[in-house]
């Protein structure tokens, strides 16, 4: 049978308050981010995506529970959205909790979906890793034992890394300037001069991920409509050892909305997929265990995403803005530990989340639209001049600290 891994990251970031540092707020996070926004993003993307989607999903796994091939599902949820969710939505995580144990697999990731994994230190990366483990397995009872790092940023030695940190396997991007002829459904693993005790790296088949992801509602597009019944023809085409499908959790009825059909898409995937007989739904965990059956080898200035054409790190460090506020953020990271004051570590950590640069991007054409649409600034360089506000005050107020 070919194993089938569906996998959904599940994100929202804080915020920052667009019209300046709030100097009369009585504490740090209040002085750069807006809760006020937070919630409402939040809300809408609840009713929109998180309560339907889950809904259906979790009464396709408990009609599944207890036969012989179960519908099973993986969610990689950051540490952000578990805060908000908390806030705004606690029956949210009540509704994560009632899938069956057998049905359910949660994803490890860097704590506040940051980009800790790119820093020239990787301490502060194990760290994060670590305390998102530790916050899955007291919210969900499961304690991770594959991870991403976050919008599937990987290089050789954050594989490294991951075996180090005990993980069975990690997530990528299946990106064909790494694999050349060679199919993403399998399990590979690092090269033996990167280390001789690696973990498997899974790879997320893009085609057919971003089949679903992007080109679901596409009039344009030559397969629309797509119904759940044709799309289970495909996973029953492909060849190897696993097929795993990794999208954003609000493909379904954010990114698309309720009106394309993609929520009834998702309820009968597990239907049409089950009627043939080689298909199964698999577990990250269970997947990882698979013999790999090659190296894939990216070294670190061949860093491999999901993001964008390129399938690199540009989505975050392609311009000089991101470049300036990525390398201002890093160089903090000393003045905020040797200051050991928690308020300030738990800023300077959210101020690491990858959405922040992602939204100043200045790329054009199809992926331009992409991070102008999840972007909260009307341009880049708003953003841009945001962010640095914030950034620099943060700066004066840890100075501050540290000399009191």
């Amino acid at each position: 049978m070919l194993p089938i891994t569906l996998s959904f990251e599940v994100h929202q970031p804080h915020r920052l308050r667009v019209d300046g540092v709030n100097e009369d707020a009585s504490n740090l996070y209040d002085r750069y981010f807006d809760d006020d926004m937070n919630e409402h993003f939040f809300k809408d993307v609840a009713e929109n995506c998180y309560f339907p989607a889950t809904e259906r999903l979790l009464r396709e796994a408990k009609k599944f529970e207890g036969k012989d091939r179960e519908f099973k599902v993986n969610f990689s949820v950051s540490s952000s959205w578990i805060d908000q969710a908390k806030q705004y939505h606690p029956e949210l995580i009540d509704m994560f909790n009632r899938f069956p144990d057998s049905s359910v697999d949660f994803i490890g990731q860097a704590h506040y979906h940051s980009l800790a994994g790119l820093f020239n230190d990787k301490k502060e990366f194990r760290w994060q890793l670590e305390k998102h483990r530790n916050i899955i397995e007291d919210t969900f009872g499961v304690r991770p034992q594959v991870m991403t790092n976050t919008e599937l940023i990987y290089h050789n030695e954050v594989g490294k890394i991951a075996a180090e940190e005990g993980y069975q396997g990690i997530f990528t991007e299946g990106a064909d300037r790494i694999l050349g002829w060679r199919s993403p459904n399998h399990a590979y693993t690092q090269p033996d001069f990167v280390t001789e005790n690696g973990t498997n790296i899974l790879l997320r088949n893009r085609k057919l991920t971003d089949d679903v992801g992007y080109r679901f509602s596409a009039e344009w597009w030559d397969e629309y409509p797509l119904s759940a019944e044709k799309y289970a023809r495909w996973l029953n085409q492909a060849q190897g050892d696993m097929l795993n499908l990794f999208m954003d959790y609000e493909t379904f009825g954010e990114h698309h909305w309720e009106g394309t059909g993609i929520l009834w898409f998702l309820e009968d995937l597990p239907t049409q997929t089950l009627k043939h007989d080689n298909l199964t739904f698999a577990k990250v965990r269970e997947v990882a265990q698979n013999d790999p059956v090659g190296k894939f080898d990216a070294f670190e200035y061949n860093t491999v995403s999901w993001a964008d054409q390129e399938m690199d790190a540009s989505a975050w460090l392609g311009n000089p803005m991101q470049k300036m506020l990525f390398e201002k953020i890093q160089e903090l990271e000393h003045q905020v530990k040797q200051l050991d004051d928690p308020e300030v570590l738990e800023v300077w950590r959210k101020f690491i989340t990858s959405d922040h640069l992602h939204h100043i991007a200045t790329k054009n054409m199809e992926d331009g639209n992409v991070h102008n649409y999840f972007s909260y600034f009307d341009h880049p360089h708003q953003g841009f001049a945001v962010i640095t506000d914030h950034v620099m005050d943060f700066q004066k107020q840890v100075e501050k600290r540290l000399k009191s």
